[in-house]
């Protein structure tokens, strides 16, 4: 914690942040005593499903003032932000690239907790693109914020399993939790000045782009666990992996890998024992926990009566 000392005063600090890291990390700092004046955020993506809690909402419920400029406005905040005289600027999870002339108006550092171990899957939405890779761990990374993104200083980073059957969103929860703790742990140490600061070495990791709806599409000539990892990667609430056949849009939602063998030559949907399964061209197969054709829920009981056959081919349109 923050020294308890009255005559010290608090560290200030202007927040930059959204979904639920973001929360859990305003929280952890408001709880090491930080003074935070200024919360900003920005509105939420009219083609996104909102499934985390609101910064705004929680930055309000403790009295804190909260704006959501657009990313072209955030130049302009200059003035605001250095009346504020702050002593850190911190982004936990914002979208936007801040200025540099803003990190400059926090004399002693502006920080941003980043959701994988830096500095491997820089840039966006980490945790997918660690997830479709098959990665076993992922995590959080509290670093230095630069002109250049996920580049700065390291200060503290804490891994999380990725188990072979998470989903991203369930990595997230876990991320959610650890970045709470680092900053928990961390933040009394960048207020009294004793916090560890290391260079990253970037040409050890990766950048990553952004993900787009339609990435979420299936290439059925990939074997049965770059399958799985691409239909966990972008399960809901993300938009969802699918392949398009003739009787509609084939909604591939939730599945299961346990490296078994495939009962077909060619990658095939059918049921087994009221489960639905997905031969795939390596030879192996998954569990399909959840699909849907078009937007009608899809179970193994509805396959011969859709289909009029009990194994529907996947790699032509059907």
């Amino acid at each position: 914690m923050v020294s308890d000392n009255p005559i010290r005063r608090a560290p200030r600090a202007v927040v930059f942040a959204y979904n639920d890291v973001g929360v859990r990390a305003l929280e952890a700092l408001l709880a090491c005593g930080y003074e935070i004046p200024l919360v900003v955020t920005h509105e939420d993506d009219p083609d996104e499903r909102v499934w985390f809690p609101s910064v705004a909402v929680h930055a309000c419920r403790y009295g804190i003032d909260v704006i959501r400029p657009e990313q072209s406005e955030l130049p302009a905040l200059g003035t605001r932000i250095a009346a504020l005289q702050p002593d850190f600027l911190f982004s936990f999870y914002y979208r936007y690239m801040i200025p540099a002339p803003l990190l400059e108006l926090a004399p002693r550092g502006a920080l941003n907790l980043h959701g994988s171990l830096l500095p491997h899957y820089r840039g966006r939405a980490p945790v997918n693109w660690a997830v479709l890779a098959g990665e076993r761990e992922a995590g959080a990374s509290l670093h230095y914020m630069t002109a250049k993104p996920d580049a700065g200083d390291l200060v503290a980073q804490e891994a999380v399993p990725i188990l072979p059957n998470d989903t991203a969103a369930a990595v997230m929860t876990k991320i959610g939790v650890v970045g709470e703790r680092l900053i928990w742990r961390v933040a009394p140490q960048l207020a009294a000045g004793t916090a560890p600061r290391t260079a990253l070495d970037l040409a050890a990791g990766n950048y990553c782009g952004r993900r787009r709806p339609d990435d979420g599409r299936v290439d059925w000539s990939r074997g049965a666990w770059a399958i799985h990892n691409l239909i966990r990667a972008v399960a809901p609430p993300y938009p969802g992996a699918f392949s398009d056949i003739a009787r509609g849009r084939l909604w591939l939602l939730g599945s299961h890998y346990q490296a078994e063998r495939a009962h077909h030559a060619r990658p095939s949907l059918y049921a087994e024992n009221h489960q639905l399964y997905v031969d795939c061209a390596d030879g192996e197969r998954f569990g399909l926990l959840t699909a849907a054709l078009d937007a009608q829920p899809l179970a193994a009981e509805s396959l011969s009566a859709l289909f009029s056959g009990d194994v529907i081919p996947l790699d032509e349109n059907t």
